[in-house]
């Protein structure tokens, strides 16, 4: 299969020099859990030519229902690992770049220097996404972050907007308070949710996370169905960005 006709019906639906725009962009995804996994397959498979993937964990058994590229036989290695080994098989003309990393204020600059053309935040834990979110920001790097997909079910209330139009979603609430403190009240696009979940869906409100360890787990229920439709949400999104 070459190149050309892999990506032919995506450049019949936004144009040849689209795609050759994506062909020549770098695009870091952040967080590998239900959402992150979704957006990197949706860029692959659309032309994206190069992804920084990054993220700490390791896949554990709660990963597989809602990741795109876990299988049993990933269990205790490393997500970045895995995504990349299923990039390998299923997008070989994308070039892939894993950090098994946490992200943090301190390892900002280490993981985005050079910057890429556009980040997509689909951390879960609300101070590195805040310090992600933060640092884009300042150093004028197109992001496009993930609300709370978890503990919800309904498709037809989900939204994009700016930061300063989400309603309805505690974790952008409690993001949007964190942002405010570091002078910030726009410029990042969002997928978010409408539908009411509850208190319950919000990530660890922690400062002191251990960086040894990645993030603290806060065990919120959801399917793949949500975390599917936030990534691919996001990654056209980003599609449209690069693209125009």
């Amino acid at each position: 299969m070459t190149e050309s006709r892999r990506f032919e019906r995506v450049a019949e639906l936004i144009g040849e020099e689209a795609i050759s725009r994506l062909r020549s962009s770098e695009v870091a995804v952040i967080g590998l859990g239900g959402v992150g996994g979704h957006v990197a397959c949706g860029l692959a498979r659309s032309g994206v030519g190069r992804l920084l993937l990054v993220d700490f964990d390791e896949v554990t058994e709660t990963s597989l229902n809602r990741s795109p590229f876990a299988t049993a036989d990933d269990l205790g290695n490393a997500k970045v690992h895995a995504a990349a080994e299923y990039m390998h098989r299923s997008c070989p003309d994308t070039e892939v770049r894993m950090l098994k990393d946490f992200f943090h204020t301190e390892s900002a600059e280490r993981i985005l220097h050079p910057a890429p053309d556009a980040v997509v935040d689909c951390i879960d834990s609300l101070a590195p996404k805040t310090a992600l979110l933060a640092y884009c920001v300042d150093m004028g790097i197109p992001v496009f972050s993930s609300m709370g997909a978890s503990g919800r079910r309904d498709p037809s209330q989900v939204r994009v907007g700016d930061i300063s139009e989400t309603r309805g979603c505690p974790l952008a609430k409690m993001l949007r308070k964190y942002l405010r403190k570091r002078g910030i009240t726009t410029g990042v696009s969002c997928v978010y949710s409408i539908e009411p979940a509850g208190e319950h869906s919000l990530p660890p409100d922690r400062e002191d996370i251990v960086l040894e360890r990645g993030r603290v787990r806060n065990r919120i229920p959801s399917s793949i169905v949500m975390p599917g439709i936030f990534g691919y949400a996001l990654a056209g999104l980003v599609i449209d960005h690069l693209s125009n």
